[in-house]
């Protein structure tokens, strides 16, 4: 009662102080450095905070709070143009956006999909924030209500989200799901530390793939390549569409959906451990479930940009909850977020609550003003940035890799990062070409590792509880709470099952002969086979059960899908290729020769270092591929890598030296 009754005066005087010239000041700007950050695919809240970090010592806590609470809270709204625009995921919490939001974009509604999705992050911020507030008094008993069994069940619900997006032929979507889950077990054990998949030998594979690697591989890349060969702007008419008014107007007449997806993302947000790497799929599946008409998903649905553009904004405001009130990050940027509370002075916990209530309600209101303010910068300057489509694809593509690549480049600071780039991504040009679910794999991937740890935790306590008794083991494995959660996935598989046919991410794709896409099964087969071998030498079983478990499934998967492909006509979905009609077919330019460019980019790195690589690679690229004169060629190489060296510099990064690094001790950038 003691801290309702000062909760009123405690959010004014927050309020007040929030409004002060020098507070606003240091919230736009961070609102303005996340806004910059956002636009790049891949960095992300992360590296944002991280940068911002060496200028917390010494700052007055509220204007450090101002900064860092800008910079959250509209990284999620920014991310959005690349994901749009582009087809390359901003951050994780955008995936799903990709699914619709790009689609519109090339049929010339850049402008609209920006716009709603825009409004969507608004309307999710500020609920996000609403809630916060309220949480502030209530979230304890609810967070401590999730224990294992419940943080599996969510995780397992997560997963259920692949047969919403299995596509044409369901077999594939588990095969691919499979695929990301294997692909999540590679390296080291979290339990007992058994390498799987990796050895010694290969110091990188030790500590596993990187989610922001995977991501940008299984959708930059192939985007990238398959506009690339075709060598024109994104938007096939040039038109941006009906502008921002029509956008704030669809995310208007789907209002509902917004606020019951913004639900959702301030319900993930607050579980720690989920954050926003599956937040945007569990909404979209929402979306998808929920519509009566469900033809258009995947295809340019403004749906489809709303329910998840709410959610990851959204999620933001949850995201605080456990972090402000138990110090317990719900995201790797909540991470980052809690050591700049440190550097402020500041200790996160329940006494923070009752000691600081104005602190902790100067970050709920930064957090609502600051959503205001980059939602309406975005929607400000959405048709401009739009006009970005309607440009030659070849002038925009080597800046794109660039960019990624050195996004890549930030998990490890190791050349193995592009290699490990170049070679997911052309794993991603492969299930796309053959019609597998690459939202399906990126599902797999992202739950992999807090399945495989929830999933022995459980098993664990739950073993023990069952020695002492049937009844004692049931009772900690199904709570209410859980069987809630277990009803949900059952019902999510479900109806995801009977809709799957409806989310296609190429809506009329061509079949072809059946031996390529039955060789392409043949070799994930083959991995598949290889990985549960290994996993069956491991010699702690803690280790070697989820990968057993999984590969077993998606095996037979593979071996169910191969038999029916024996039998069925070429005419038959499971045949889907890309390279045998469509856009892809008729592309002035090839699959390899395309590809070549990229591999090339990874043997120059290896030889002369990442920047100067990337200056011969550029004004190749422009001089051959693009056609342009030699000044010309050596002007646009020339402002690529001033902004490459800028972005490094400001973040304090080295760019991986090669072969030649060895031999000579050349000064940064070159190191």
């Amino acid at each position: 009662m003691d801290i309702l009754t000062t909760a009123f005066p405690a959010m004014g005087n927050a309020l007040l102080l929030v409004l002060q010239p020098e507070q606003l000041m240091y919230m736009v700007a961070g609102v303005l450095l996340g806004l910059s950050i956002g636009v790049l695919p891949g960095l992300g809240g992360i590296a944002g905070l991280s940068l911002v970090l060496p200028f917390m010592f010494g700052m007055e806590p509220v204007s450090g709070l101002a900064l860092m609470v800008g910079l959250i809270a509209v990284i999620p709204t920014s991310d959005t143009f690349s994901s749009v625009l582009l087809g390359i995921p901003g951050s994780s919490s955008s995936q799903a956006t990709v699914l619709d939001g790009f689609p519109l974009s090339r049929k010339g509604h850049a402008a609209q999909a920006l716009s709603a999705a825009f409004s969507s992050s608004l309307y999710g911020g500020l609920l996000g924030a609403l809630v916060l507030t309220g949480f502030i008094f209530i979230a304890r008993p609810l967070i401590l209500a999730f224990g294992l069994p419940e943080m599996l069940m969510i995780t397992v619900l997560g997963l259920s989200m692949v047969a919403i997006l299995a596509g044409r032929v369901p077999l594939k979507g588990i095969v691919a799901a499979g695929l990301g889950l294997m692909a999540g077990t590679i390296g080291a054990a979290g339990a007992g530390g058994s390498l799987r998949m990796a050895t010694y030998d290969i110091p990188y594979l030790v500590d596993g793939l990187q989610l922001v690697i995977v991501g940008l591989g299984i959708y930059a890349i192939p985007e990238i390549v398959s506009l690339l060969r075709q060598d024109r702007a994104i938007a096939t008419g040039g038109s941006l569409g009906s502008g921002w008014g029509q956008g704030v107007r669809d995310w208007w007449a789907n209002k509902w959906l917004s606020t019951k997806c913004a639900v959702i993302g301030v319900t993930v947000g607050v579980i720690p451990g989920l954050g926003g790497s599956v937040v945007d799929w569990l909404a979209y599946g929402y979306a998808v479930q929920s519509s009566k008409n469900r033809e258009k998903f995947g295809q340019g649905d403004i749906r489809g940009v709303i329910a998840p553009e709410s959610s990851n904004n959204a999620k933001e405001g949850g995201g605080l909850v456990p972090t402000l009130i138990f110090g317990i990050p719900g995201s790797g940027s909540m991470a980052v977020f809690l050591g700049g509370l440190a550097l402020l002075g500041l200790s996160p916990g329940p006494h923070m609550v009752r000691q600081d209530l104005e602190i902790t309600y100067t970050i709920v209101w930064s957090l609502a003003l600051a959503n205001v303010v980059g939602a309406g910068l975005c929607i400000l300057l959405s048709k401009q940035i739009a006009r970005l489509t309607t440009i030659r694809f070849t002038i925009l593509a080597p800046y794109l890799f660039m960019i990624i690549a050195f996004a890549a480049f930030q998990s490890r600071q190791s050349l193995g990062d592009l290699a490990a780039l170049v070679a997911i991504g052309f794993l991603g040009i492969l299930l796309r070409r053959f019609d597998y679910s690459r939202p399906a794999f990126l599902i797999g991937f992202v739950l992999s590792n807090q399945a495989e740890a929830f999933a022995n935790m459980a098993n664990q306590i739950a073993g023990s509880r069952f020695r002492r008794g049937w009844e004692a083991g049931f009772e900690y494995i199904f709570t209410p709470l859980s069987i809630g959660l277990l009803f949900l996935t059952i019902l999510s598989i479900y109806v995801g099952i009977r809709q799957a046919k409806n989310i296609r991410e190429n809506i009329d794709a061509p079949t072809g002969s059946k031996r390529a896409p039955f060789i392409f099964l043949i070799c994930i087969t083959a991995y598949l086979m290889v990985a549960w071998v290994d996993a069956f030498t491991i010699t702690r079983m803690g280790d070697k059960i989820f990968p057993l478990t999984i590969g077993t499934v998606t095996l037979l998967a593979c071996f169910t899908l191969l038999i029916q492909m024996r039998r069925a006509p070429e005419t038959h979905e499971m045949f889907v290729d890309l390279e045998s009609g469509g856009d892809d077919a008729k592309a002035p330019h090839g699959l390899w020769s395309t590809l070549a460019w990229f591999l090339g980019l990874l043997v120059l790195s290896g030889i002369f270092g990442l920047i100067i690589a990337l200056g011969l690679f550029l004004v190749a690229f422009f001089r051959v591929r693009g056609g342009f004169g030699w000044l010309l060629s050596l002007l646009l190489a020339a402002a690529g890598i001033a902004f490459i060296m800028f972005l490094a510099g400001v973040l304090g990064r080295d760019f991986p030296p090669g072969i030649l690094q060895s031999f000579f001790n050349l000064p940064w950038p070159f190191t």
